[in-house]
C-alpha cells in the first residue's frame, strides 16, 4: 500500500490511570477524527471531557466487533476518519482492534499506531527482573488450556509477563508456585500511574503470603523470572 495515502484508522493509546499521560499528538488526533470508537463509551467521555474534546462516540468491543466491522471498513472506505481506543492503555493488547486493523488492511485502508501507554511495559521495567527479552501471555484462559499455559510459563526460559483480575491473583500465584516452583522470582504491580500504585517484588510464595493478608484491589500485572 502506497505510503502516500492519508490515514483513516488511528489506534490511539489512552491513560492507564493518569490522564497527564496521554500525549499531545493523541489529543490532536482525538480532535481531528470525524468518528472515535470506544471500548465503552462512558469511559472514554470521562477521558474527552477532562480534555474538553467532543467528537462523534460509537461502541467498538469484544461482544460487537464482528459484527460491526463490515460497516466501519465501509465508512472508511467513504472517507471517514476514525480513532480506535481501549478504556487504558493501547488497542489490541488484550482489547479490541485485531480484527479491525487486520480488514482495514485488507481494503487497503492506512493503519497508524501512535505510541503510548501499555500496562505491562512499566511493569516489566520496575519488576527488576531481566527486560532484554520477554514473553506477554495477557490474560490466561479461566478454565479451558489454562494449565497447558501455565505448563509453558514454567519452562519458560525468558521474563513472562501477565494480566490478572484481582480476585484471582491470589489462585494465580499459587497455580504459577506449582508449576514454577515457590522460590521463583517475581514481581506484581497493580494501580500504575494511579494514587495507591503499587509493586511487590519477591519470590512467588512470599508474593502469595502478602497479597493473601489483603482486600486486593486494582488492573494486576504480573512478572515472573524465567526458568
Amino acid at each position: 500500500m502506497p505510503e502516500s495515502l492519508p490515514t483513516q484508522l488511528f489506534l490511539v493509546p489512552t491513560p492507564i490511570g493518569n490522564l497527564e499521560d496521554i500525549t499531545l499528538r493523541a489529543l490532536t488526533v482525538l480532535k481531528e477524527v470525524d468518528l472515535i470508537l470506544a471500548e465503552d463509551t462512558r469511559t472514554t467521555g470521562i477521558l474527552l471531557r477532562h480534555f474538553n474534546i467532543s467528537r462523534p462516540l460509537q461502541s467498538y468491543h469484544i461482544f460487537n466487533e464482528h459484527k460491526t466491522v463490515e460497516q466501519l471498513i465501509q465508512k472508511l472506505q467513504g472517507g471517514q476518519v476514525m480513532a480506535l481506543v481501549s478504556d487504558a492503555g493501547t488497542p489490541s493488547i488484550s482489547d479490541p482492534g485485531f480484527l479491525l486493523v487486520r480488514e482495514c488492511l485488507q481494503a487497503g485502508i492506512k493503519v497508524e499506531c501512535l505510541p503510548g501507554a501499555t500496562a505491562f511495559v512499566p511493569a516489566l521495567v520496575k519488576s527488576g527482573l531481566p527486560s532484554d527479552r520477554f514473553v506477554f501471555e495477557g490474560f490466561l484462559p479461566h478454565k479451558k488450556g489454562r494449565q497447558t499455559r501455565l505448563e509453558k510459563i514454567g519452562q519458560q526460559e525468558r521474563t513472562t509477563i501477565l494480566y490478572e483480575s484481582p480476585h484471582r491473583l491470589v489462585k494465580c500465584l499459587e497455580q504459577l508456585m506449582e508449576h514454577c516452583g515457590e522460590d521463583r522470582k517475581a514481581s506484581v504491580s497493580r494501580e500504575l500511574t494511579k494514587i495507591h500504585e503499587e509493586t511487590v517484588s519477591g519470590t512467588l510464595k512470599e508474593l502469595k503470603e502478602y497479597f493473601t493478608k489483603g482486600n486486593v484491589k486494582g488492573e494486576i500485572v504480573i512478572v515472573v523470572h524465567g526458568k
